[in-house]
């Protein structure tokens, strides 16, 4: 007799109609119940408006027709909610106390690294004011879903991203919200949004400690934070103040990465700090935080992040950021 666990793992291959993940991986079967040659599956409908529902219903029963001895199948959807439905392993906020330090490039490289270490990723764009999540990934295509959810959309690589930027008219038009109202988008994000099953959901948070970082912090289960800054004299102030935030909204810091540490020049073999000498490690005795990464000035990589590229930037640091970021997250996890 077919056990449920081949019924799900056949389902596997039923794949979301521009979510581009299955099934399984949404986290939608509620139920699988399976008698002789009779198979019934219930499934949430968060998300799924009704010609996505009849498209997996037929895409259901034809790949449940597949396996031996099954003369029937039977699917049923039941109304849940998608923050029911989400399944999250862990929760990264990156963050930096000011503006123009990179953390988005920060967010896209960690999610870009962690995906390429086999996990299942996905960025939730919290910069309601200024997004560049989409922009770095080249993603333009608009969210799907339902008065029930929203589904993400997938870059090139399978990271699901989330921003106000691909539900605007125009990218190019200006979000003028306040406080109340980004909090409430960001909310909303976090809760109306199908992530399904994720290892790691990355956001990337506005500069600052206000009311967008707070909102992140009170809201979702943080297991993390991430500090981003740059190599200049006013660093360690806005790197405390990111810190003390973190620390009063009892949130562990997994670690610092400076950005634009240096200038390498291949021709002369030489590196150049042209902001200044490294404050990586005085910064992650100031963080009692592991330093993860030193991220160079490099051109190749802004280009592909212009391009919408940067998925498949290919330099040693997105290597190094992945490993750091695994080992942080075990020994804070151990």
């Amino acid at each position: 007799m077919i056990t449920e666990e081949q019924v799900r793992e056949s389902l596997e291959k039923v794949l979301i109609p521009g979510a581009m993940r299955s099934i399984v991986d949404l986290n939608l079967i509620r139920e699988v119940a399976v008698s002789d040659n009779w198979v019934k599956v219930t499934l949430s409908s968060a998300a799924l408006n009704s010609g996505t529902q009849d498209w997996i219903k037929t895409k259901m029963t034809e790949v449940l027709d597949k396996l031996p001895d099954i003369n029937k199948v039977e699917t049923e959807f039941t109304e849940a909610k998608p923050k029911e439905l989400n399944k999250i392993g862990h929760t990264l906020a990156v963050m930096s106390g000011k503006g123009g330090v990179g953390k988005s490039l920060v967010a896209g490289l960690a999610a870009v690294a962690l995906k390429r270490q086999g996990y299942e990723v996905g960025i939730l764009d919290a910069d309601i004011t200024g997004p560049s999540i989409p922009k770095m990934l080249g993603i333009t295509a608009r969210p799907t879903g339902s008065d029930t959810g929203i589904l993400p959309v997938m870059s090139r690589s399978g990271i699901a991203i989330m921003s106000i930027n691909l539900l605007l008219p125009s990218e190019d038009d200006a979000v003028i919200w306040r406080g109340p109202l980004i909090g409430n988008t960001i909310k909303q994000f976090g809760e109306d949004v199908l992530w399904g099953k994720l290892d790691y959901l990355i956001i990337d948070l506005p500069p600052g400690t206000a009311d967008a970082p707070l909102t992140v912090m009170q809201s979702f289960t943080v297991s993390g934070v991430i500090i981003v800054f740059t190599p200049q004299d006013l660093v360690e102030m806005i790197v405390r103040k990111a810190v003390n935030m973190a620390q009063k909204m009892g949130k562990p810091i997994l670690g610092v990465v400076e950005n634009m540490s240096y200038l390498y020049v291949p021709e002369i073999d030489k590196k150049i700090e042209l902001f200044g000498s490294s404050r990586g490690e005085e910064m992650a005795k100031a963080a009692k935080a592991p330093l993860l990464a030193q991220l160079p000035i490099d051109p190749e990589l802004a280009r592909l992040c212009d391009k919408g590229d940067i998925e498949r930037y290919d330099g040693e640091i997105i290597n190094s950021l992945g490993e750091s970021l695994s080992h942080a997250i075990s020994g804070e996890a151990g």
